[in-house]
């Protein structure tokens, strides 16, 4: 497959790296010093368009790939207030988007963990539940959209919480998400519930980029030949 990626920071490159060794070729790069060059032309020449920017350029940029006829694999996240129109615009051209707020296996497996968790608990009212999540001082948004995944699926099953916020807790029903930027952390999630005698913890710390982008790859591989809106649950038959 013929690759586009947009986007070229550390995960970017490493996407690359993996794509290659897959045996896929990179025909187009675009970064911040190139965005004229996502047009219409450039984008002839390629198969599926990954993308990997911020969250000011991202639905122009997937928008744009769409309308050229060009599947978009996306991670990027603080801008899905406009994926609904992305779908909407999928489903009614035929064309292919695939997006996950976290690429990597362990991370989707351990989306799946914390929703059994929150039905367990969703009896025991003396336990408040919390999130946290750590990430690199260069991350533009907060809290992170796996951090905000967490949080909506345990909303939906804990019947006390009622919406998410971000660094405190004004009321009980709200769900506390504290972000932390620190030094070169490549992603850090932990959902956490604690009673006045206990606390249960779950955690998932990612140790490099090399699992988001393998994941972005196969999702890549996955959207190949197929039109609609999918998932990590689509990719991994969940």
């Amino acid at each position: 497959m013929k690759f586009a990626l947009l986007g070229y920071g550390k995960m970017g490159k490493e996407i690359e790296k993996i794509a290659l060794n897959r045996g896929h070729t990179v025909s187009l790069i675009i970064d911040v010093n190139n965005l004229h060059d996502l047009n219409p032309e450039n984008l002839g020449h390629v198969d599926v368009a990954v993308d990997f920017t911020t969250p000011e350029v991202a639905f122009d940029n997937i928008m744009t790939c769409l309308r050229a006829g060009v599947p978009v694999v996306s991670g990027t996240t603080g801008w899905l207030e406009k994926l609904e129109d992305v779908v909407t615009y999928c489903k009614e051209k035929q064309q292919t988007f695939f997006y996950a707020s976290n690429y990597s296996l362990g991370v989707n497996i351990f989306f799946h963990v914390n929703k059994r968790l929150a039905q367990l608990m969703n009896p025991f009212s003396s336990y408040n539940v919390s999130v946290e999540e750590i990430h690199h001082i260069r991350k533009k948004d907060a809290p992170s959209g796996t951090a905000i995944t967490l949080a909506n699926d345990i909303i939906a099953l804990i019947d006390r919480k009622n919406k998410w916020e971000l660094d405190k807790e004004t009321e009980k029903q709200n769900l506390r998400i504290k972000a932390v930027r620190e030094d070169d952390v490549p992603g850090t999630h932990i959902v956490t519930y604690e009673s006045d005698v206990d606390f249960i913890e779950i955690k998932h710390v990612a140790r490099n980029r090399q699992g988001l982008a393998y994941g972005a790859v196969l999702a890549a591989e996955f959207v190949y030949g197929k039109t609609g809106f999918f998932t990590m649950n689509d990719l991994l038959q969940f």
